[in-house]
This record gives structure tokens, C-alpha cells and sequence, in this order.
């Protein structure tokens, strides 16, 4: 077991039992880890804010505040990012710490294969200059976590419609729109879509190549773009 799935059982089996405590002995041998081992879990959960409690005593050990927590819930990659997303645009505000600090609460719980996926999810998004208040369609929002080939039905800026089969790289966010960036088999180059021009979308049963994404494929100046990070 890993230190992020023994974190996150330690706090189940607290729960479990709760409000009657668990020694450190106990809970190393229940983890087959040493006593010091669980002392450190303790304190790291202590610190990134779960309430849990020392009682002192021949009887006492750790027990947990089940009024201060919440149930286990998985959140998926997807899920991750768009919080991510969100906490960009608190920067500059007073809530900025604590949702930082959530965030890192939710990535701490996630399995270690999904903190991975969103990850690479994350290094595939750019925002240009401050929060984007823009919506777009949810399969358009699924692009890249789906991982497939898109057909799509694109209008340009003069109205004119077409159908293109795209393979999904990056997401741009300006304050006024988000961009999808994807390579397109129509054009047979990169290309960058606006996503409320884009008027349907399908999402087909072909996994994309591999694709590196240059950064000379954005037309944005870097010192204008934020990486999104999961902190």
C-alpha cells in the first residue's frame, strides 16, 4: 500500500470507529507499517487539516471529528482539472488559500493513476489573461479526458459551416472564449477552433496517434499564458 492509500484508509478506519479512538499500535499493525510510520500519517493529515485527535492515556490513542468530515467521494480526472480551472479564477481573492488548500485535500484522496491522468490533462491547458467566464458544449468539455477522434460541425467567423474529424491537444481558455486546439484531418495540419462555433459534436470510436504539441501550434505569446497547476 502507498502512503496516499494508507493516508486515506487511516482516515476510514478512524471513522469507522468513531468517536472511540485507535492506539498507534493498533493502527501500525493493522498497516503492517511501524509505530513511527503512523505517527507521521497522523501528523500529515494533521496538517493538511483533517481533524484528528490525540487522547491521551492507558485507553486512549487517535479518533477522528466525524462532524468535521465528509464522506469518501472519488473524483475523476475531469472533475480535478475543472477545480483547477475554478481556483485560477480566485487568484488575487481572499478565498484563493483555502480553495488551494481543497484542492490539495481532493488530488492527496485520488488513486495515483487518476492524480496521473489529471495531470496530463492539466499540461494540456492554457489561460490567457485572467478567469474565462465562457461556457462550451460538455462533450467538447470531455475532449480530452475521452481520449478519441471527434467529428465535428465547425461555422467560421463568416458563417460558413463544415464537418471535420479532429484529434483533440490542448484547451485555451481567453476571458472571453475557450479555444479547442486539435489537429484536423479536413486541413491536415494543427488548427484552433472556438468552441461556440463548434455546432455538433460526435465522438467516434477511434483513439487519436500520439501527437506532440509545439509550442509554436499556439499563436499566443508566453508570457501572456498561465499553466494550469493542480498545487
Amino acid at each position: 500500500m502507498n502512503r496516499t492509500d494508507r493516508l486515506y484508509a487511516l482516515v476510514e478506519e478512524l471513522r469507522a470507529v468513531a468517536p472511540r479512538p485507535r492506539s498507534a499500535r493498533w493502527l501500525a499493525a493493522r498497516f503492517e507499517v511501524s509505530v513511527r510510520t503512523v505517527e507521521r500519517d497522523i501528523s500529515a493529515l494533521q496538517q493538511s487539516g483533517t481533524p484528528v485527535y490525540a487522547e491521551p492515556g492507558r485507553t486512549g490513542g487517535y479518533c477522528l471529528d466525524k462532524q468535521h468530515t465528509l464522506p469518501p467521494v472519488n473524483f475523476t480526472p475531469s472533475e480535478a482539472v475543472a477545480m483547477a480551472v475554478g481556483l485560477h479564477g480566485l487568484a488575487g481573492s481572499p478565498f484563493h488559500g483555502a480553495a488551494a488548500a481543497a484542492l490539495r485535500k481532493l488530488v492527496a484522496a485520488m488513486h495515483a493513476d487518476d492524480v496521473a491522468r489529471a495531470r496530463q490533462i492539466a499540461d494540456r491547458v492554457r489561460l490567457v489573461d485572467g478567469p474565462v467566464t465562457a461556457e462550451m458544449p460538455r462533450l467538447v468539455a470531455d475532449a480530452l479526458s475521452v481520449r478519441r477522434v471527434l467529428r465535428i460541425r465547425y461555422a467560421d467567423k463568416t458563417g460558413a459551416g463544415s464537418v471535420r474529424e479532429i484529434e483533440p491537444l490542448a484547451f485555451v481558455g481567453m476571458p472571453t472564449y475557450w479555444y479547442l486546439v486539435a489537429y484536423c484531418r479536413l486541413r491536415r495540419s494543427m488548427r484552433v477552433f472556438r468552441t461556440d462555433r463548434i455546432t455538433s459534436v460526435a465522438v467516434t470510436a477511434e483513439v487519436p496517434p500520439p501527437r506532440e504539441l509545439r509550442p509554436g501550434d499556439l499563436d499566443v505569446p508566453g508570457d501572456k499564458m498561465s499553466a494550469l497547476s493542480l498545487v
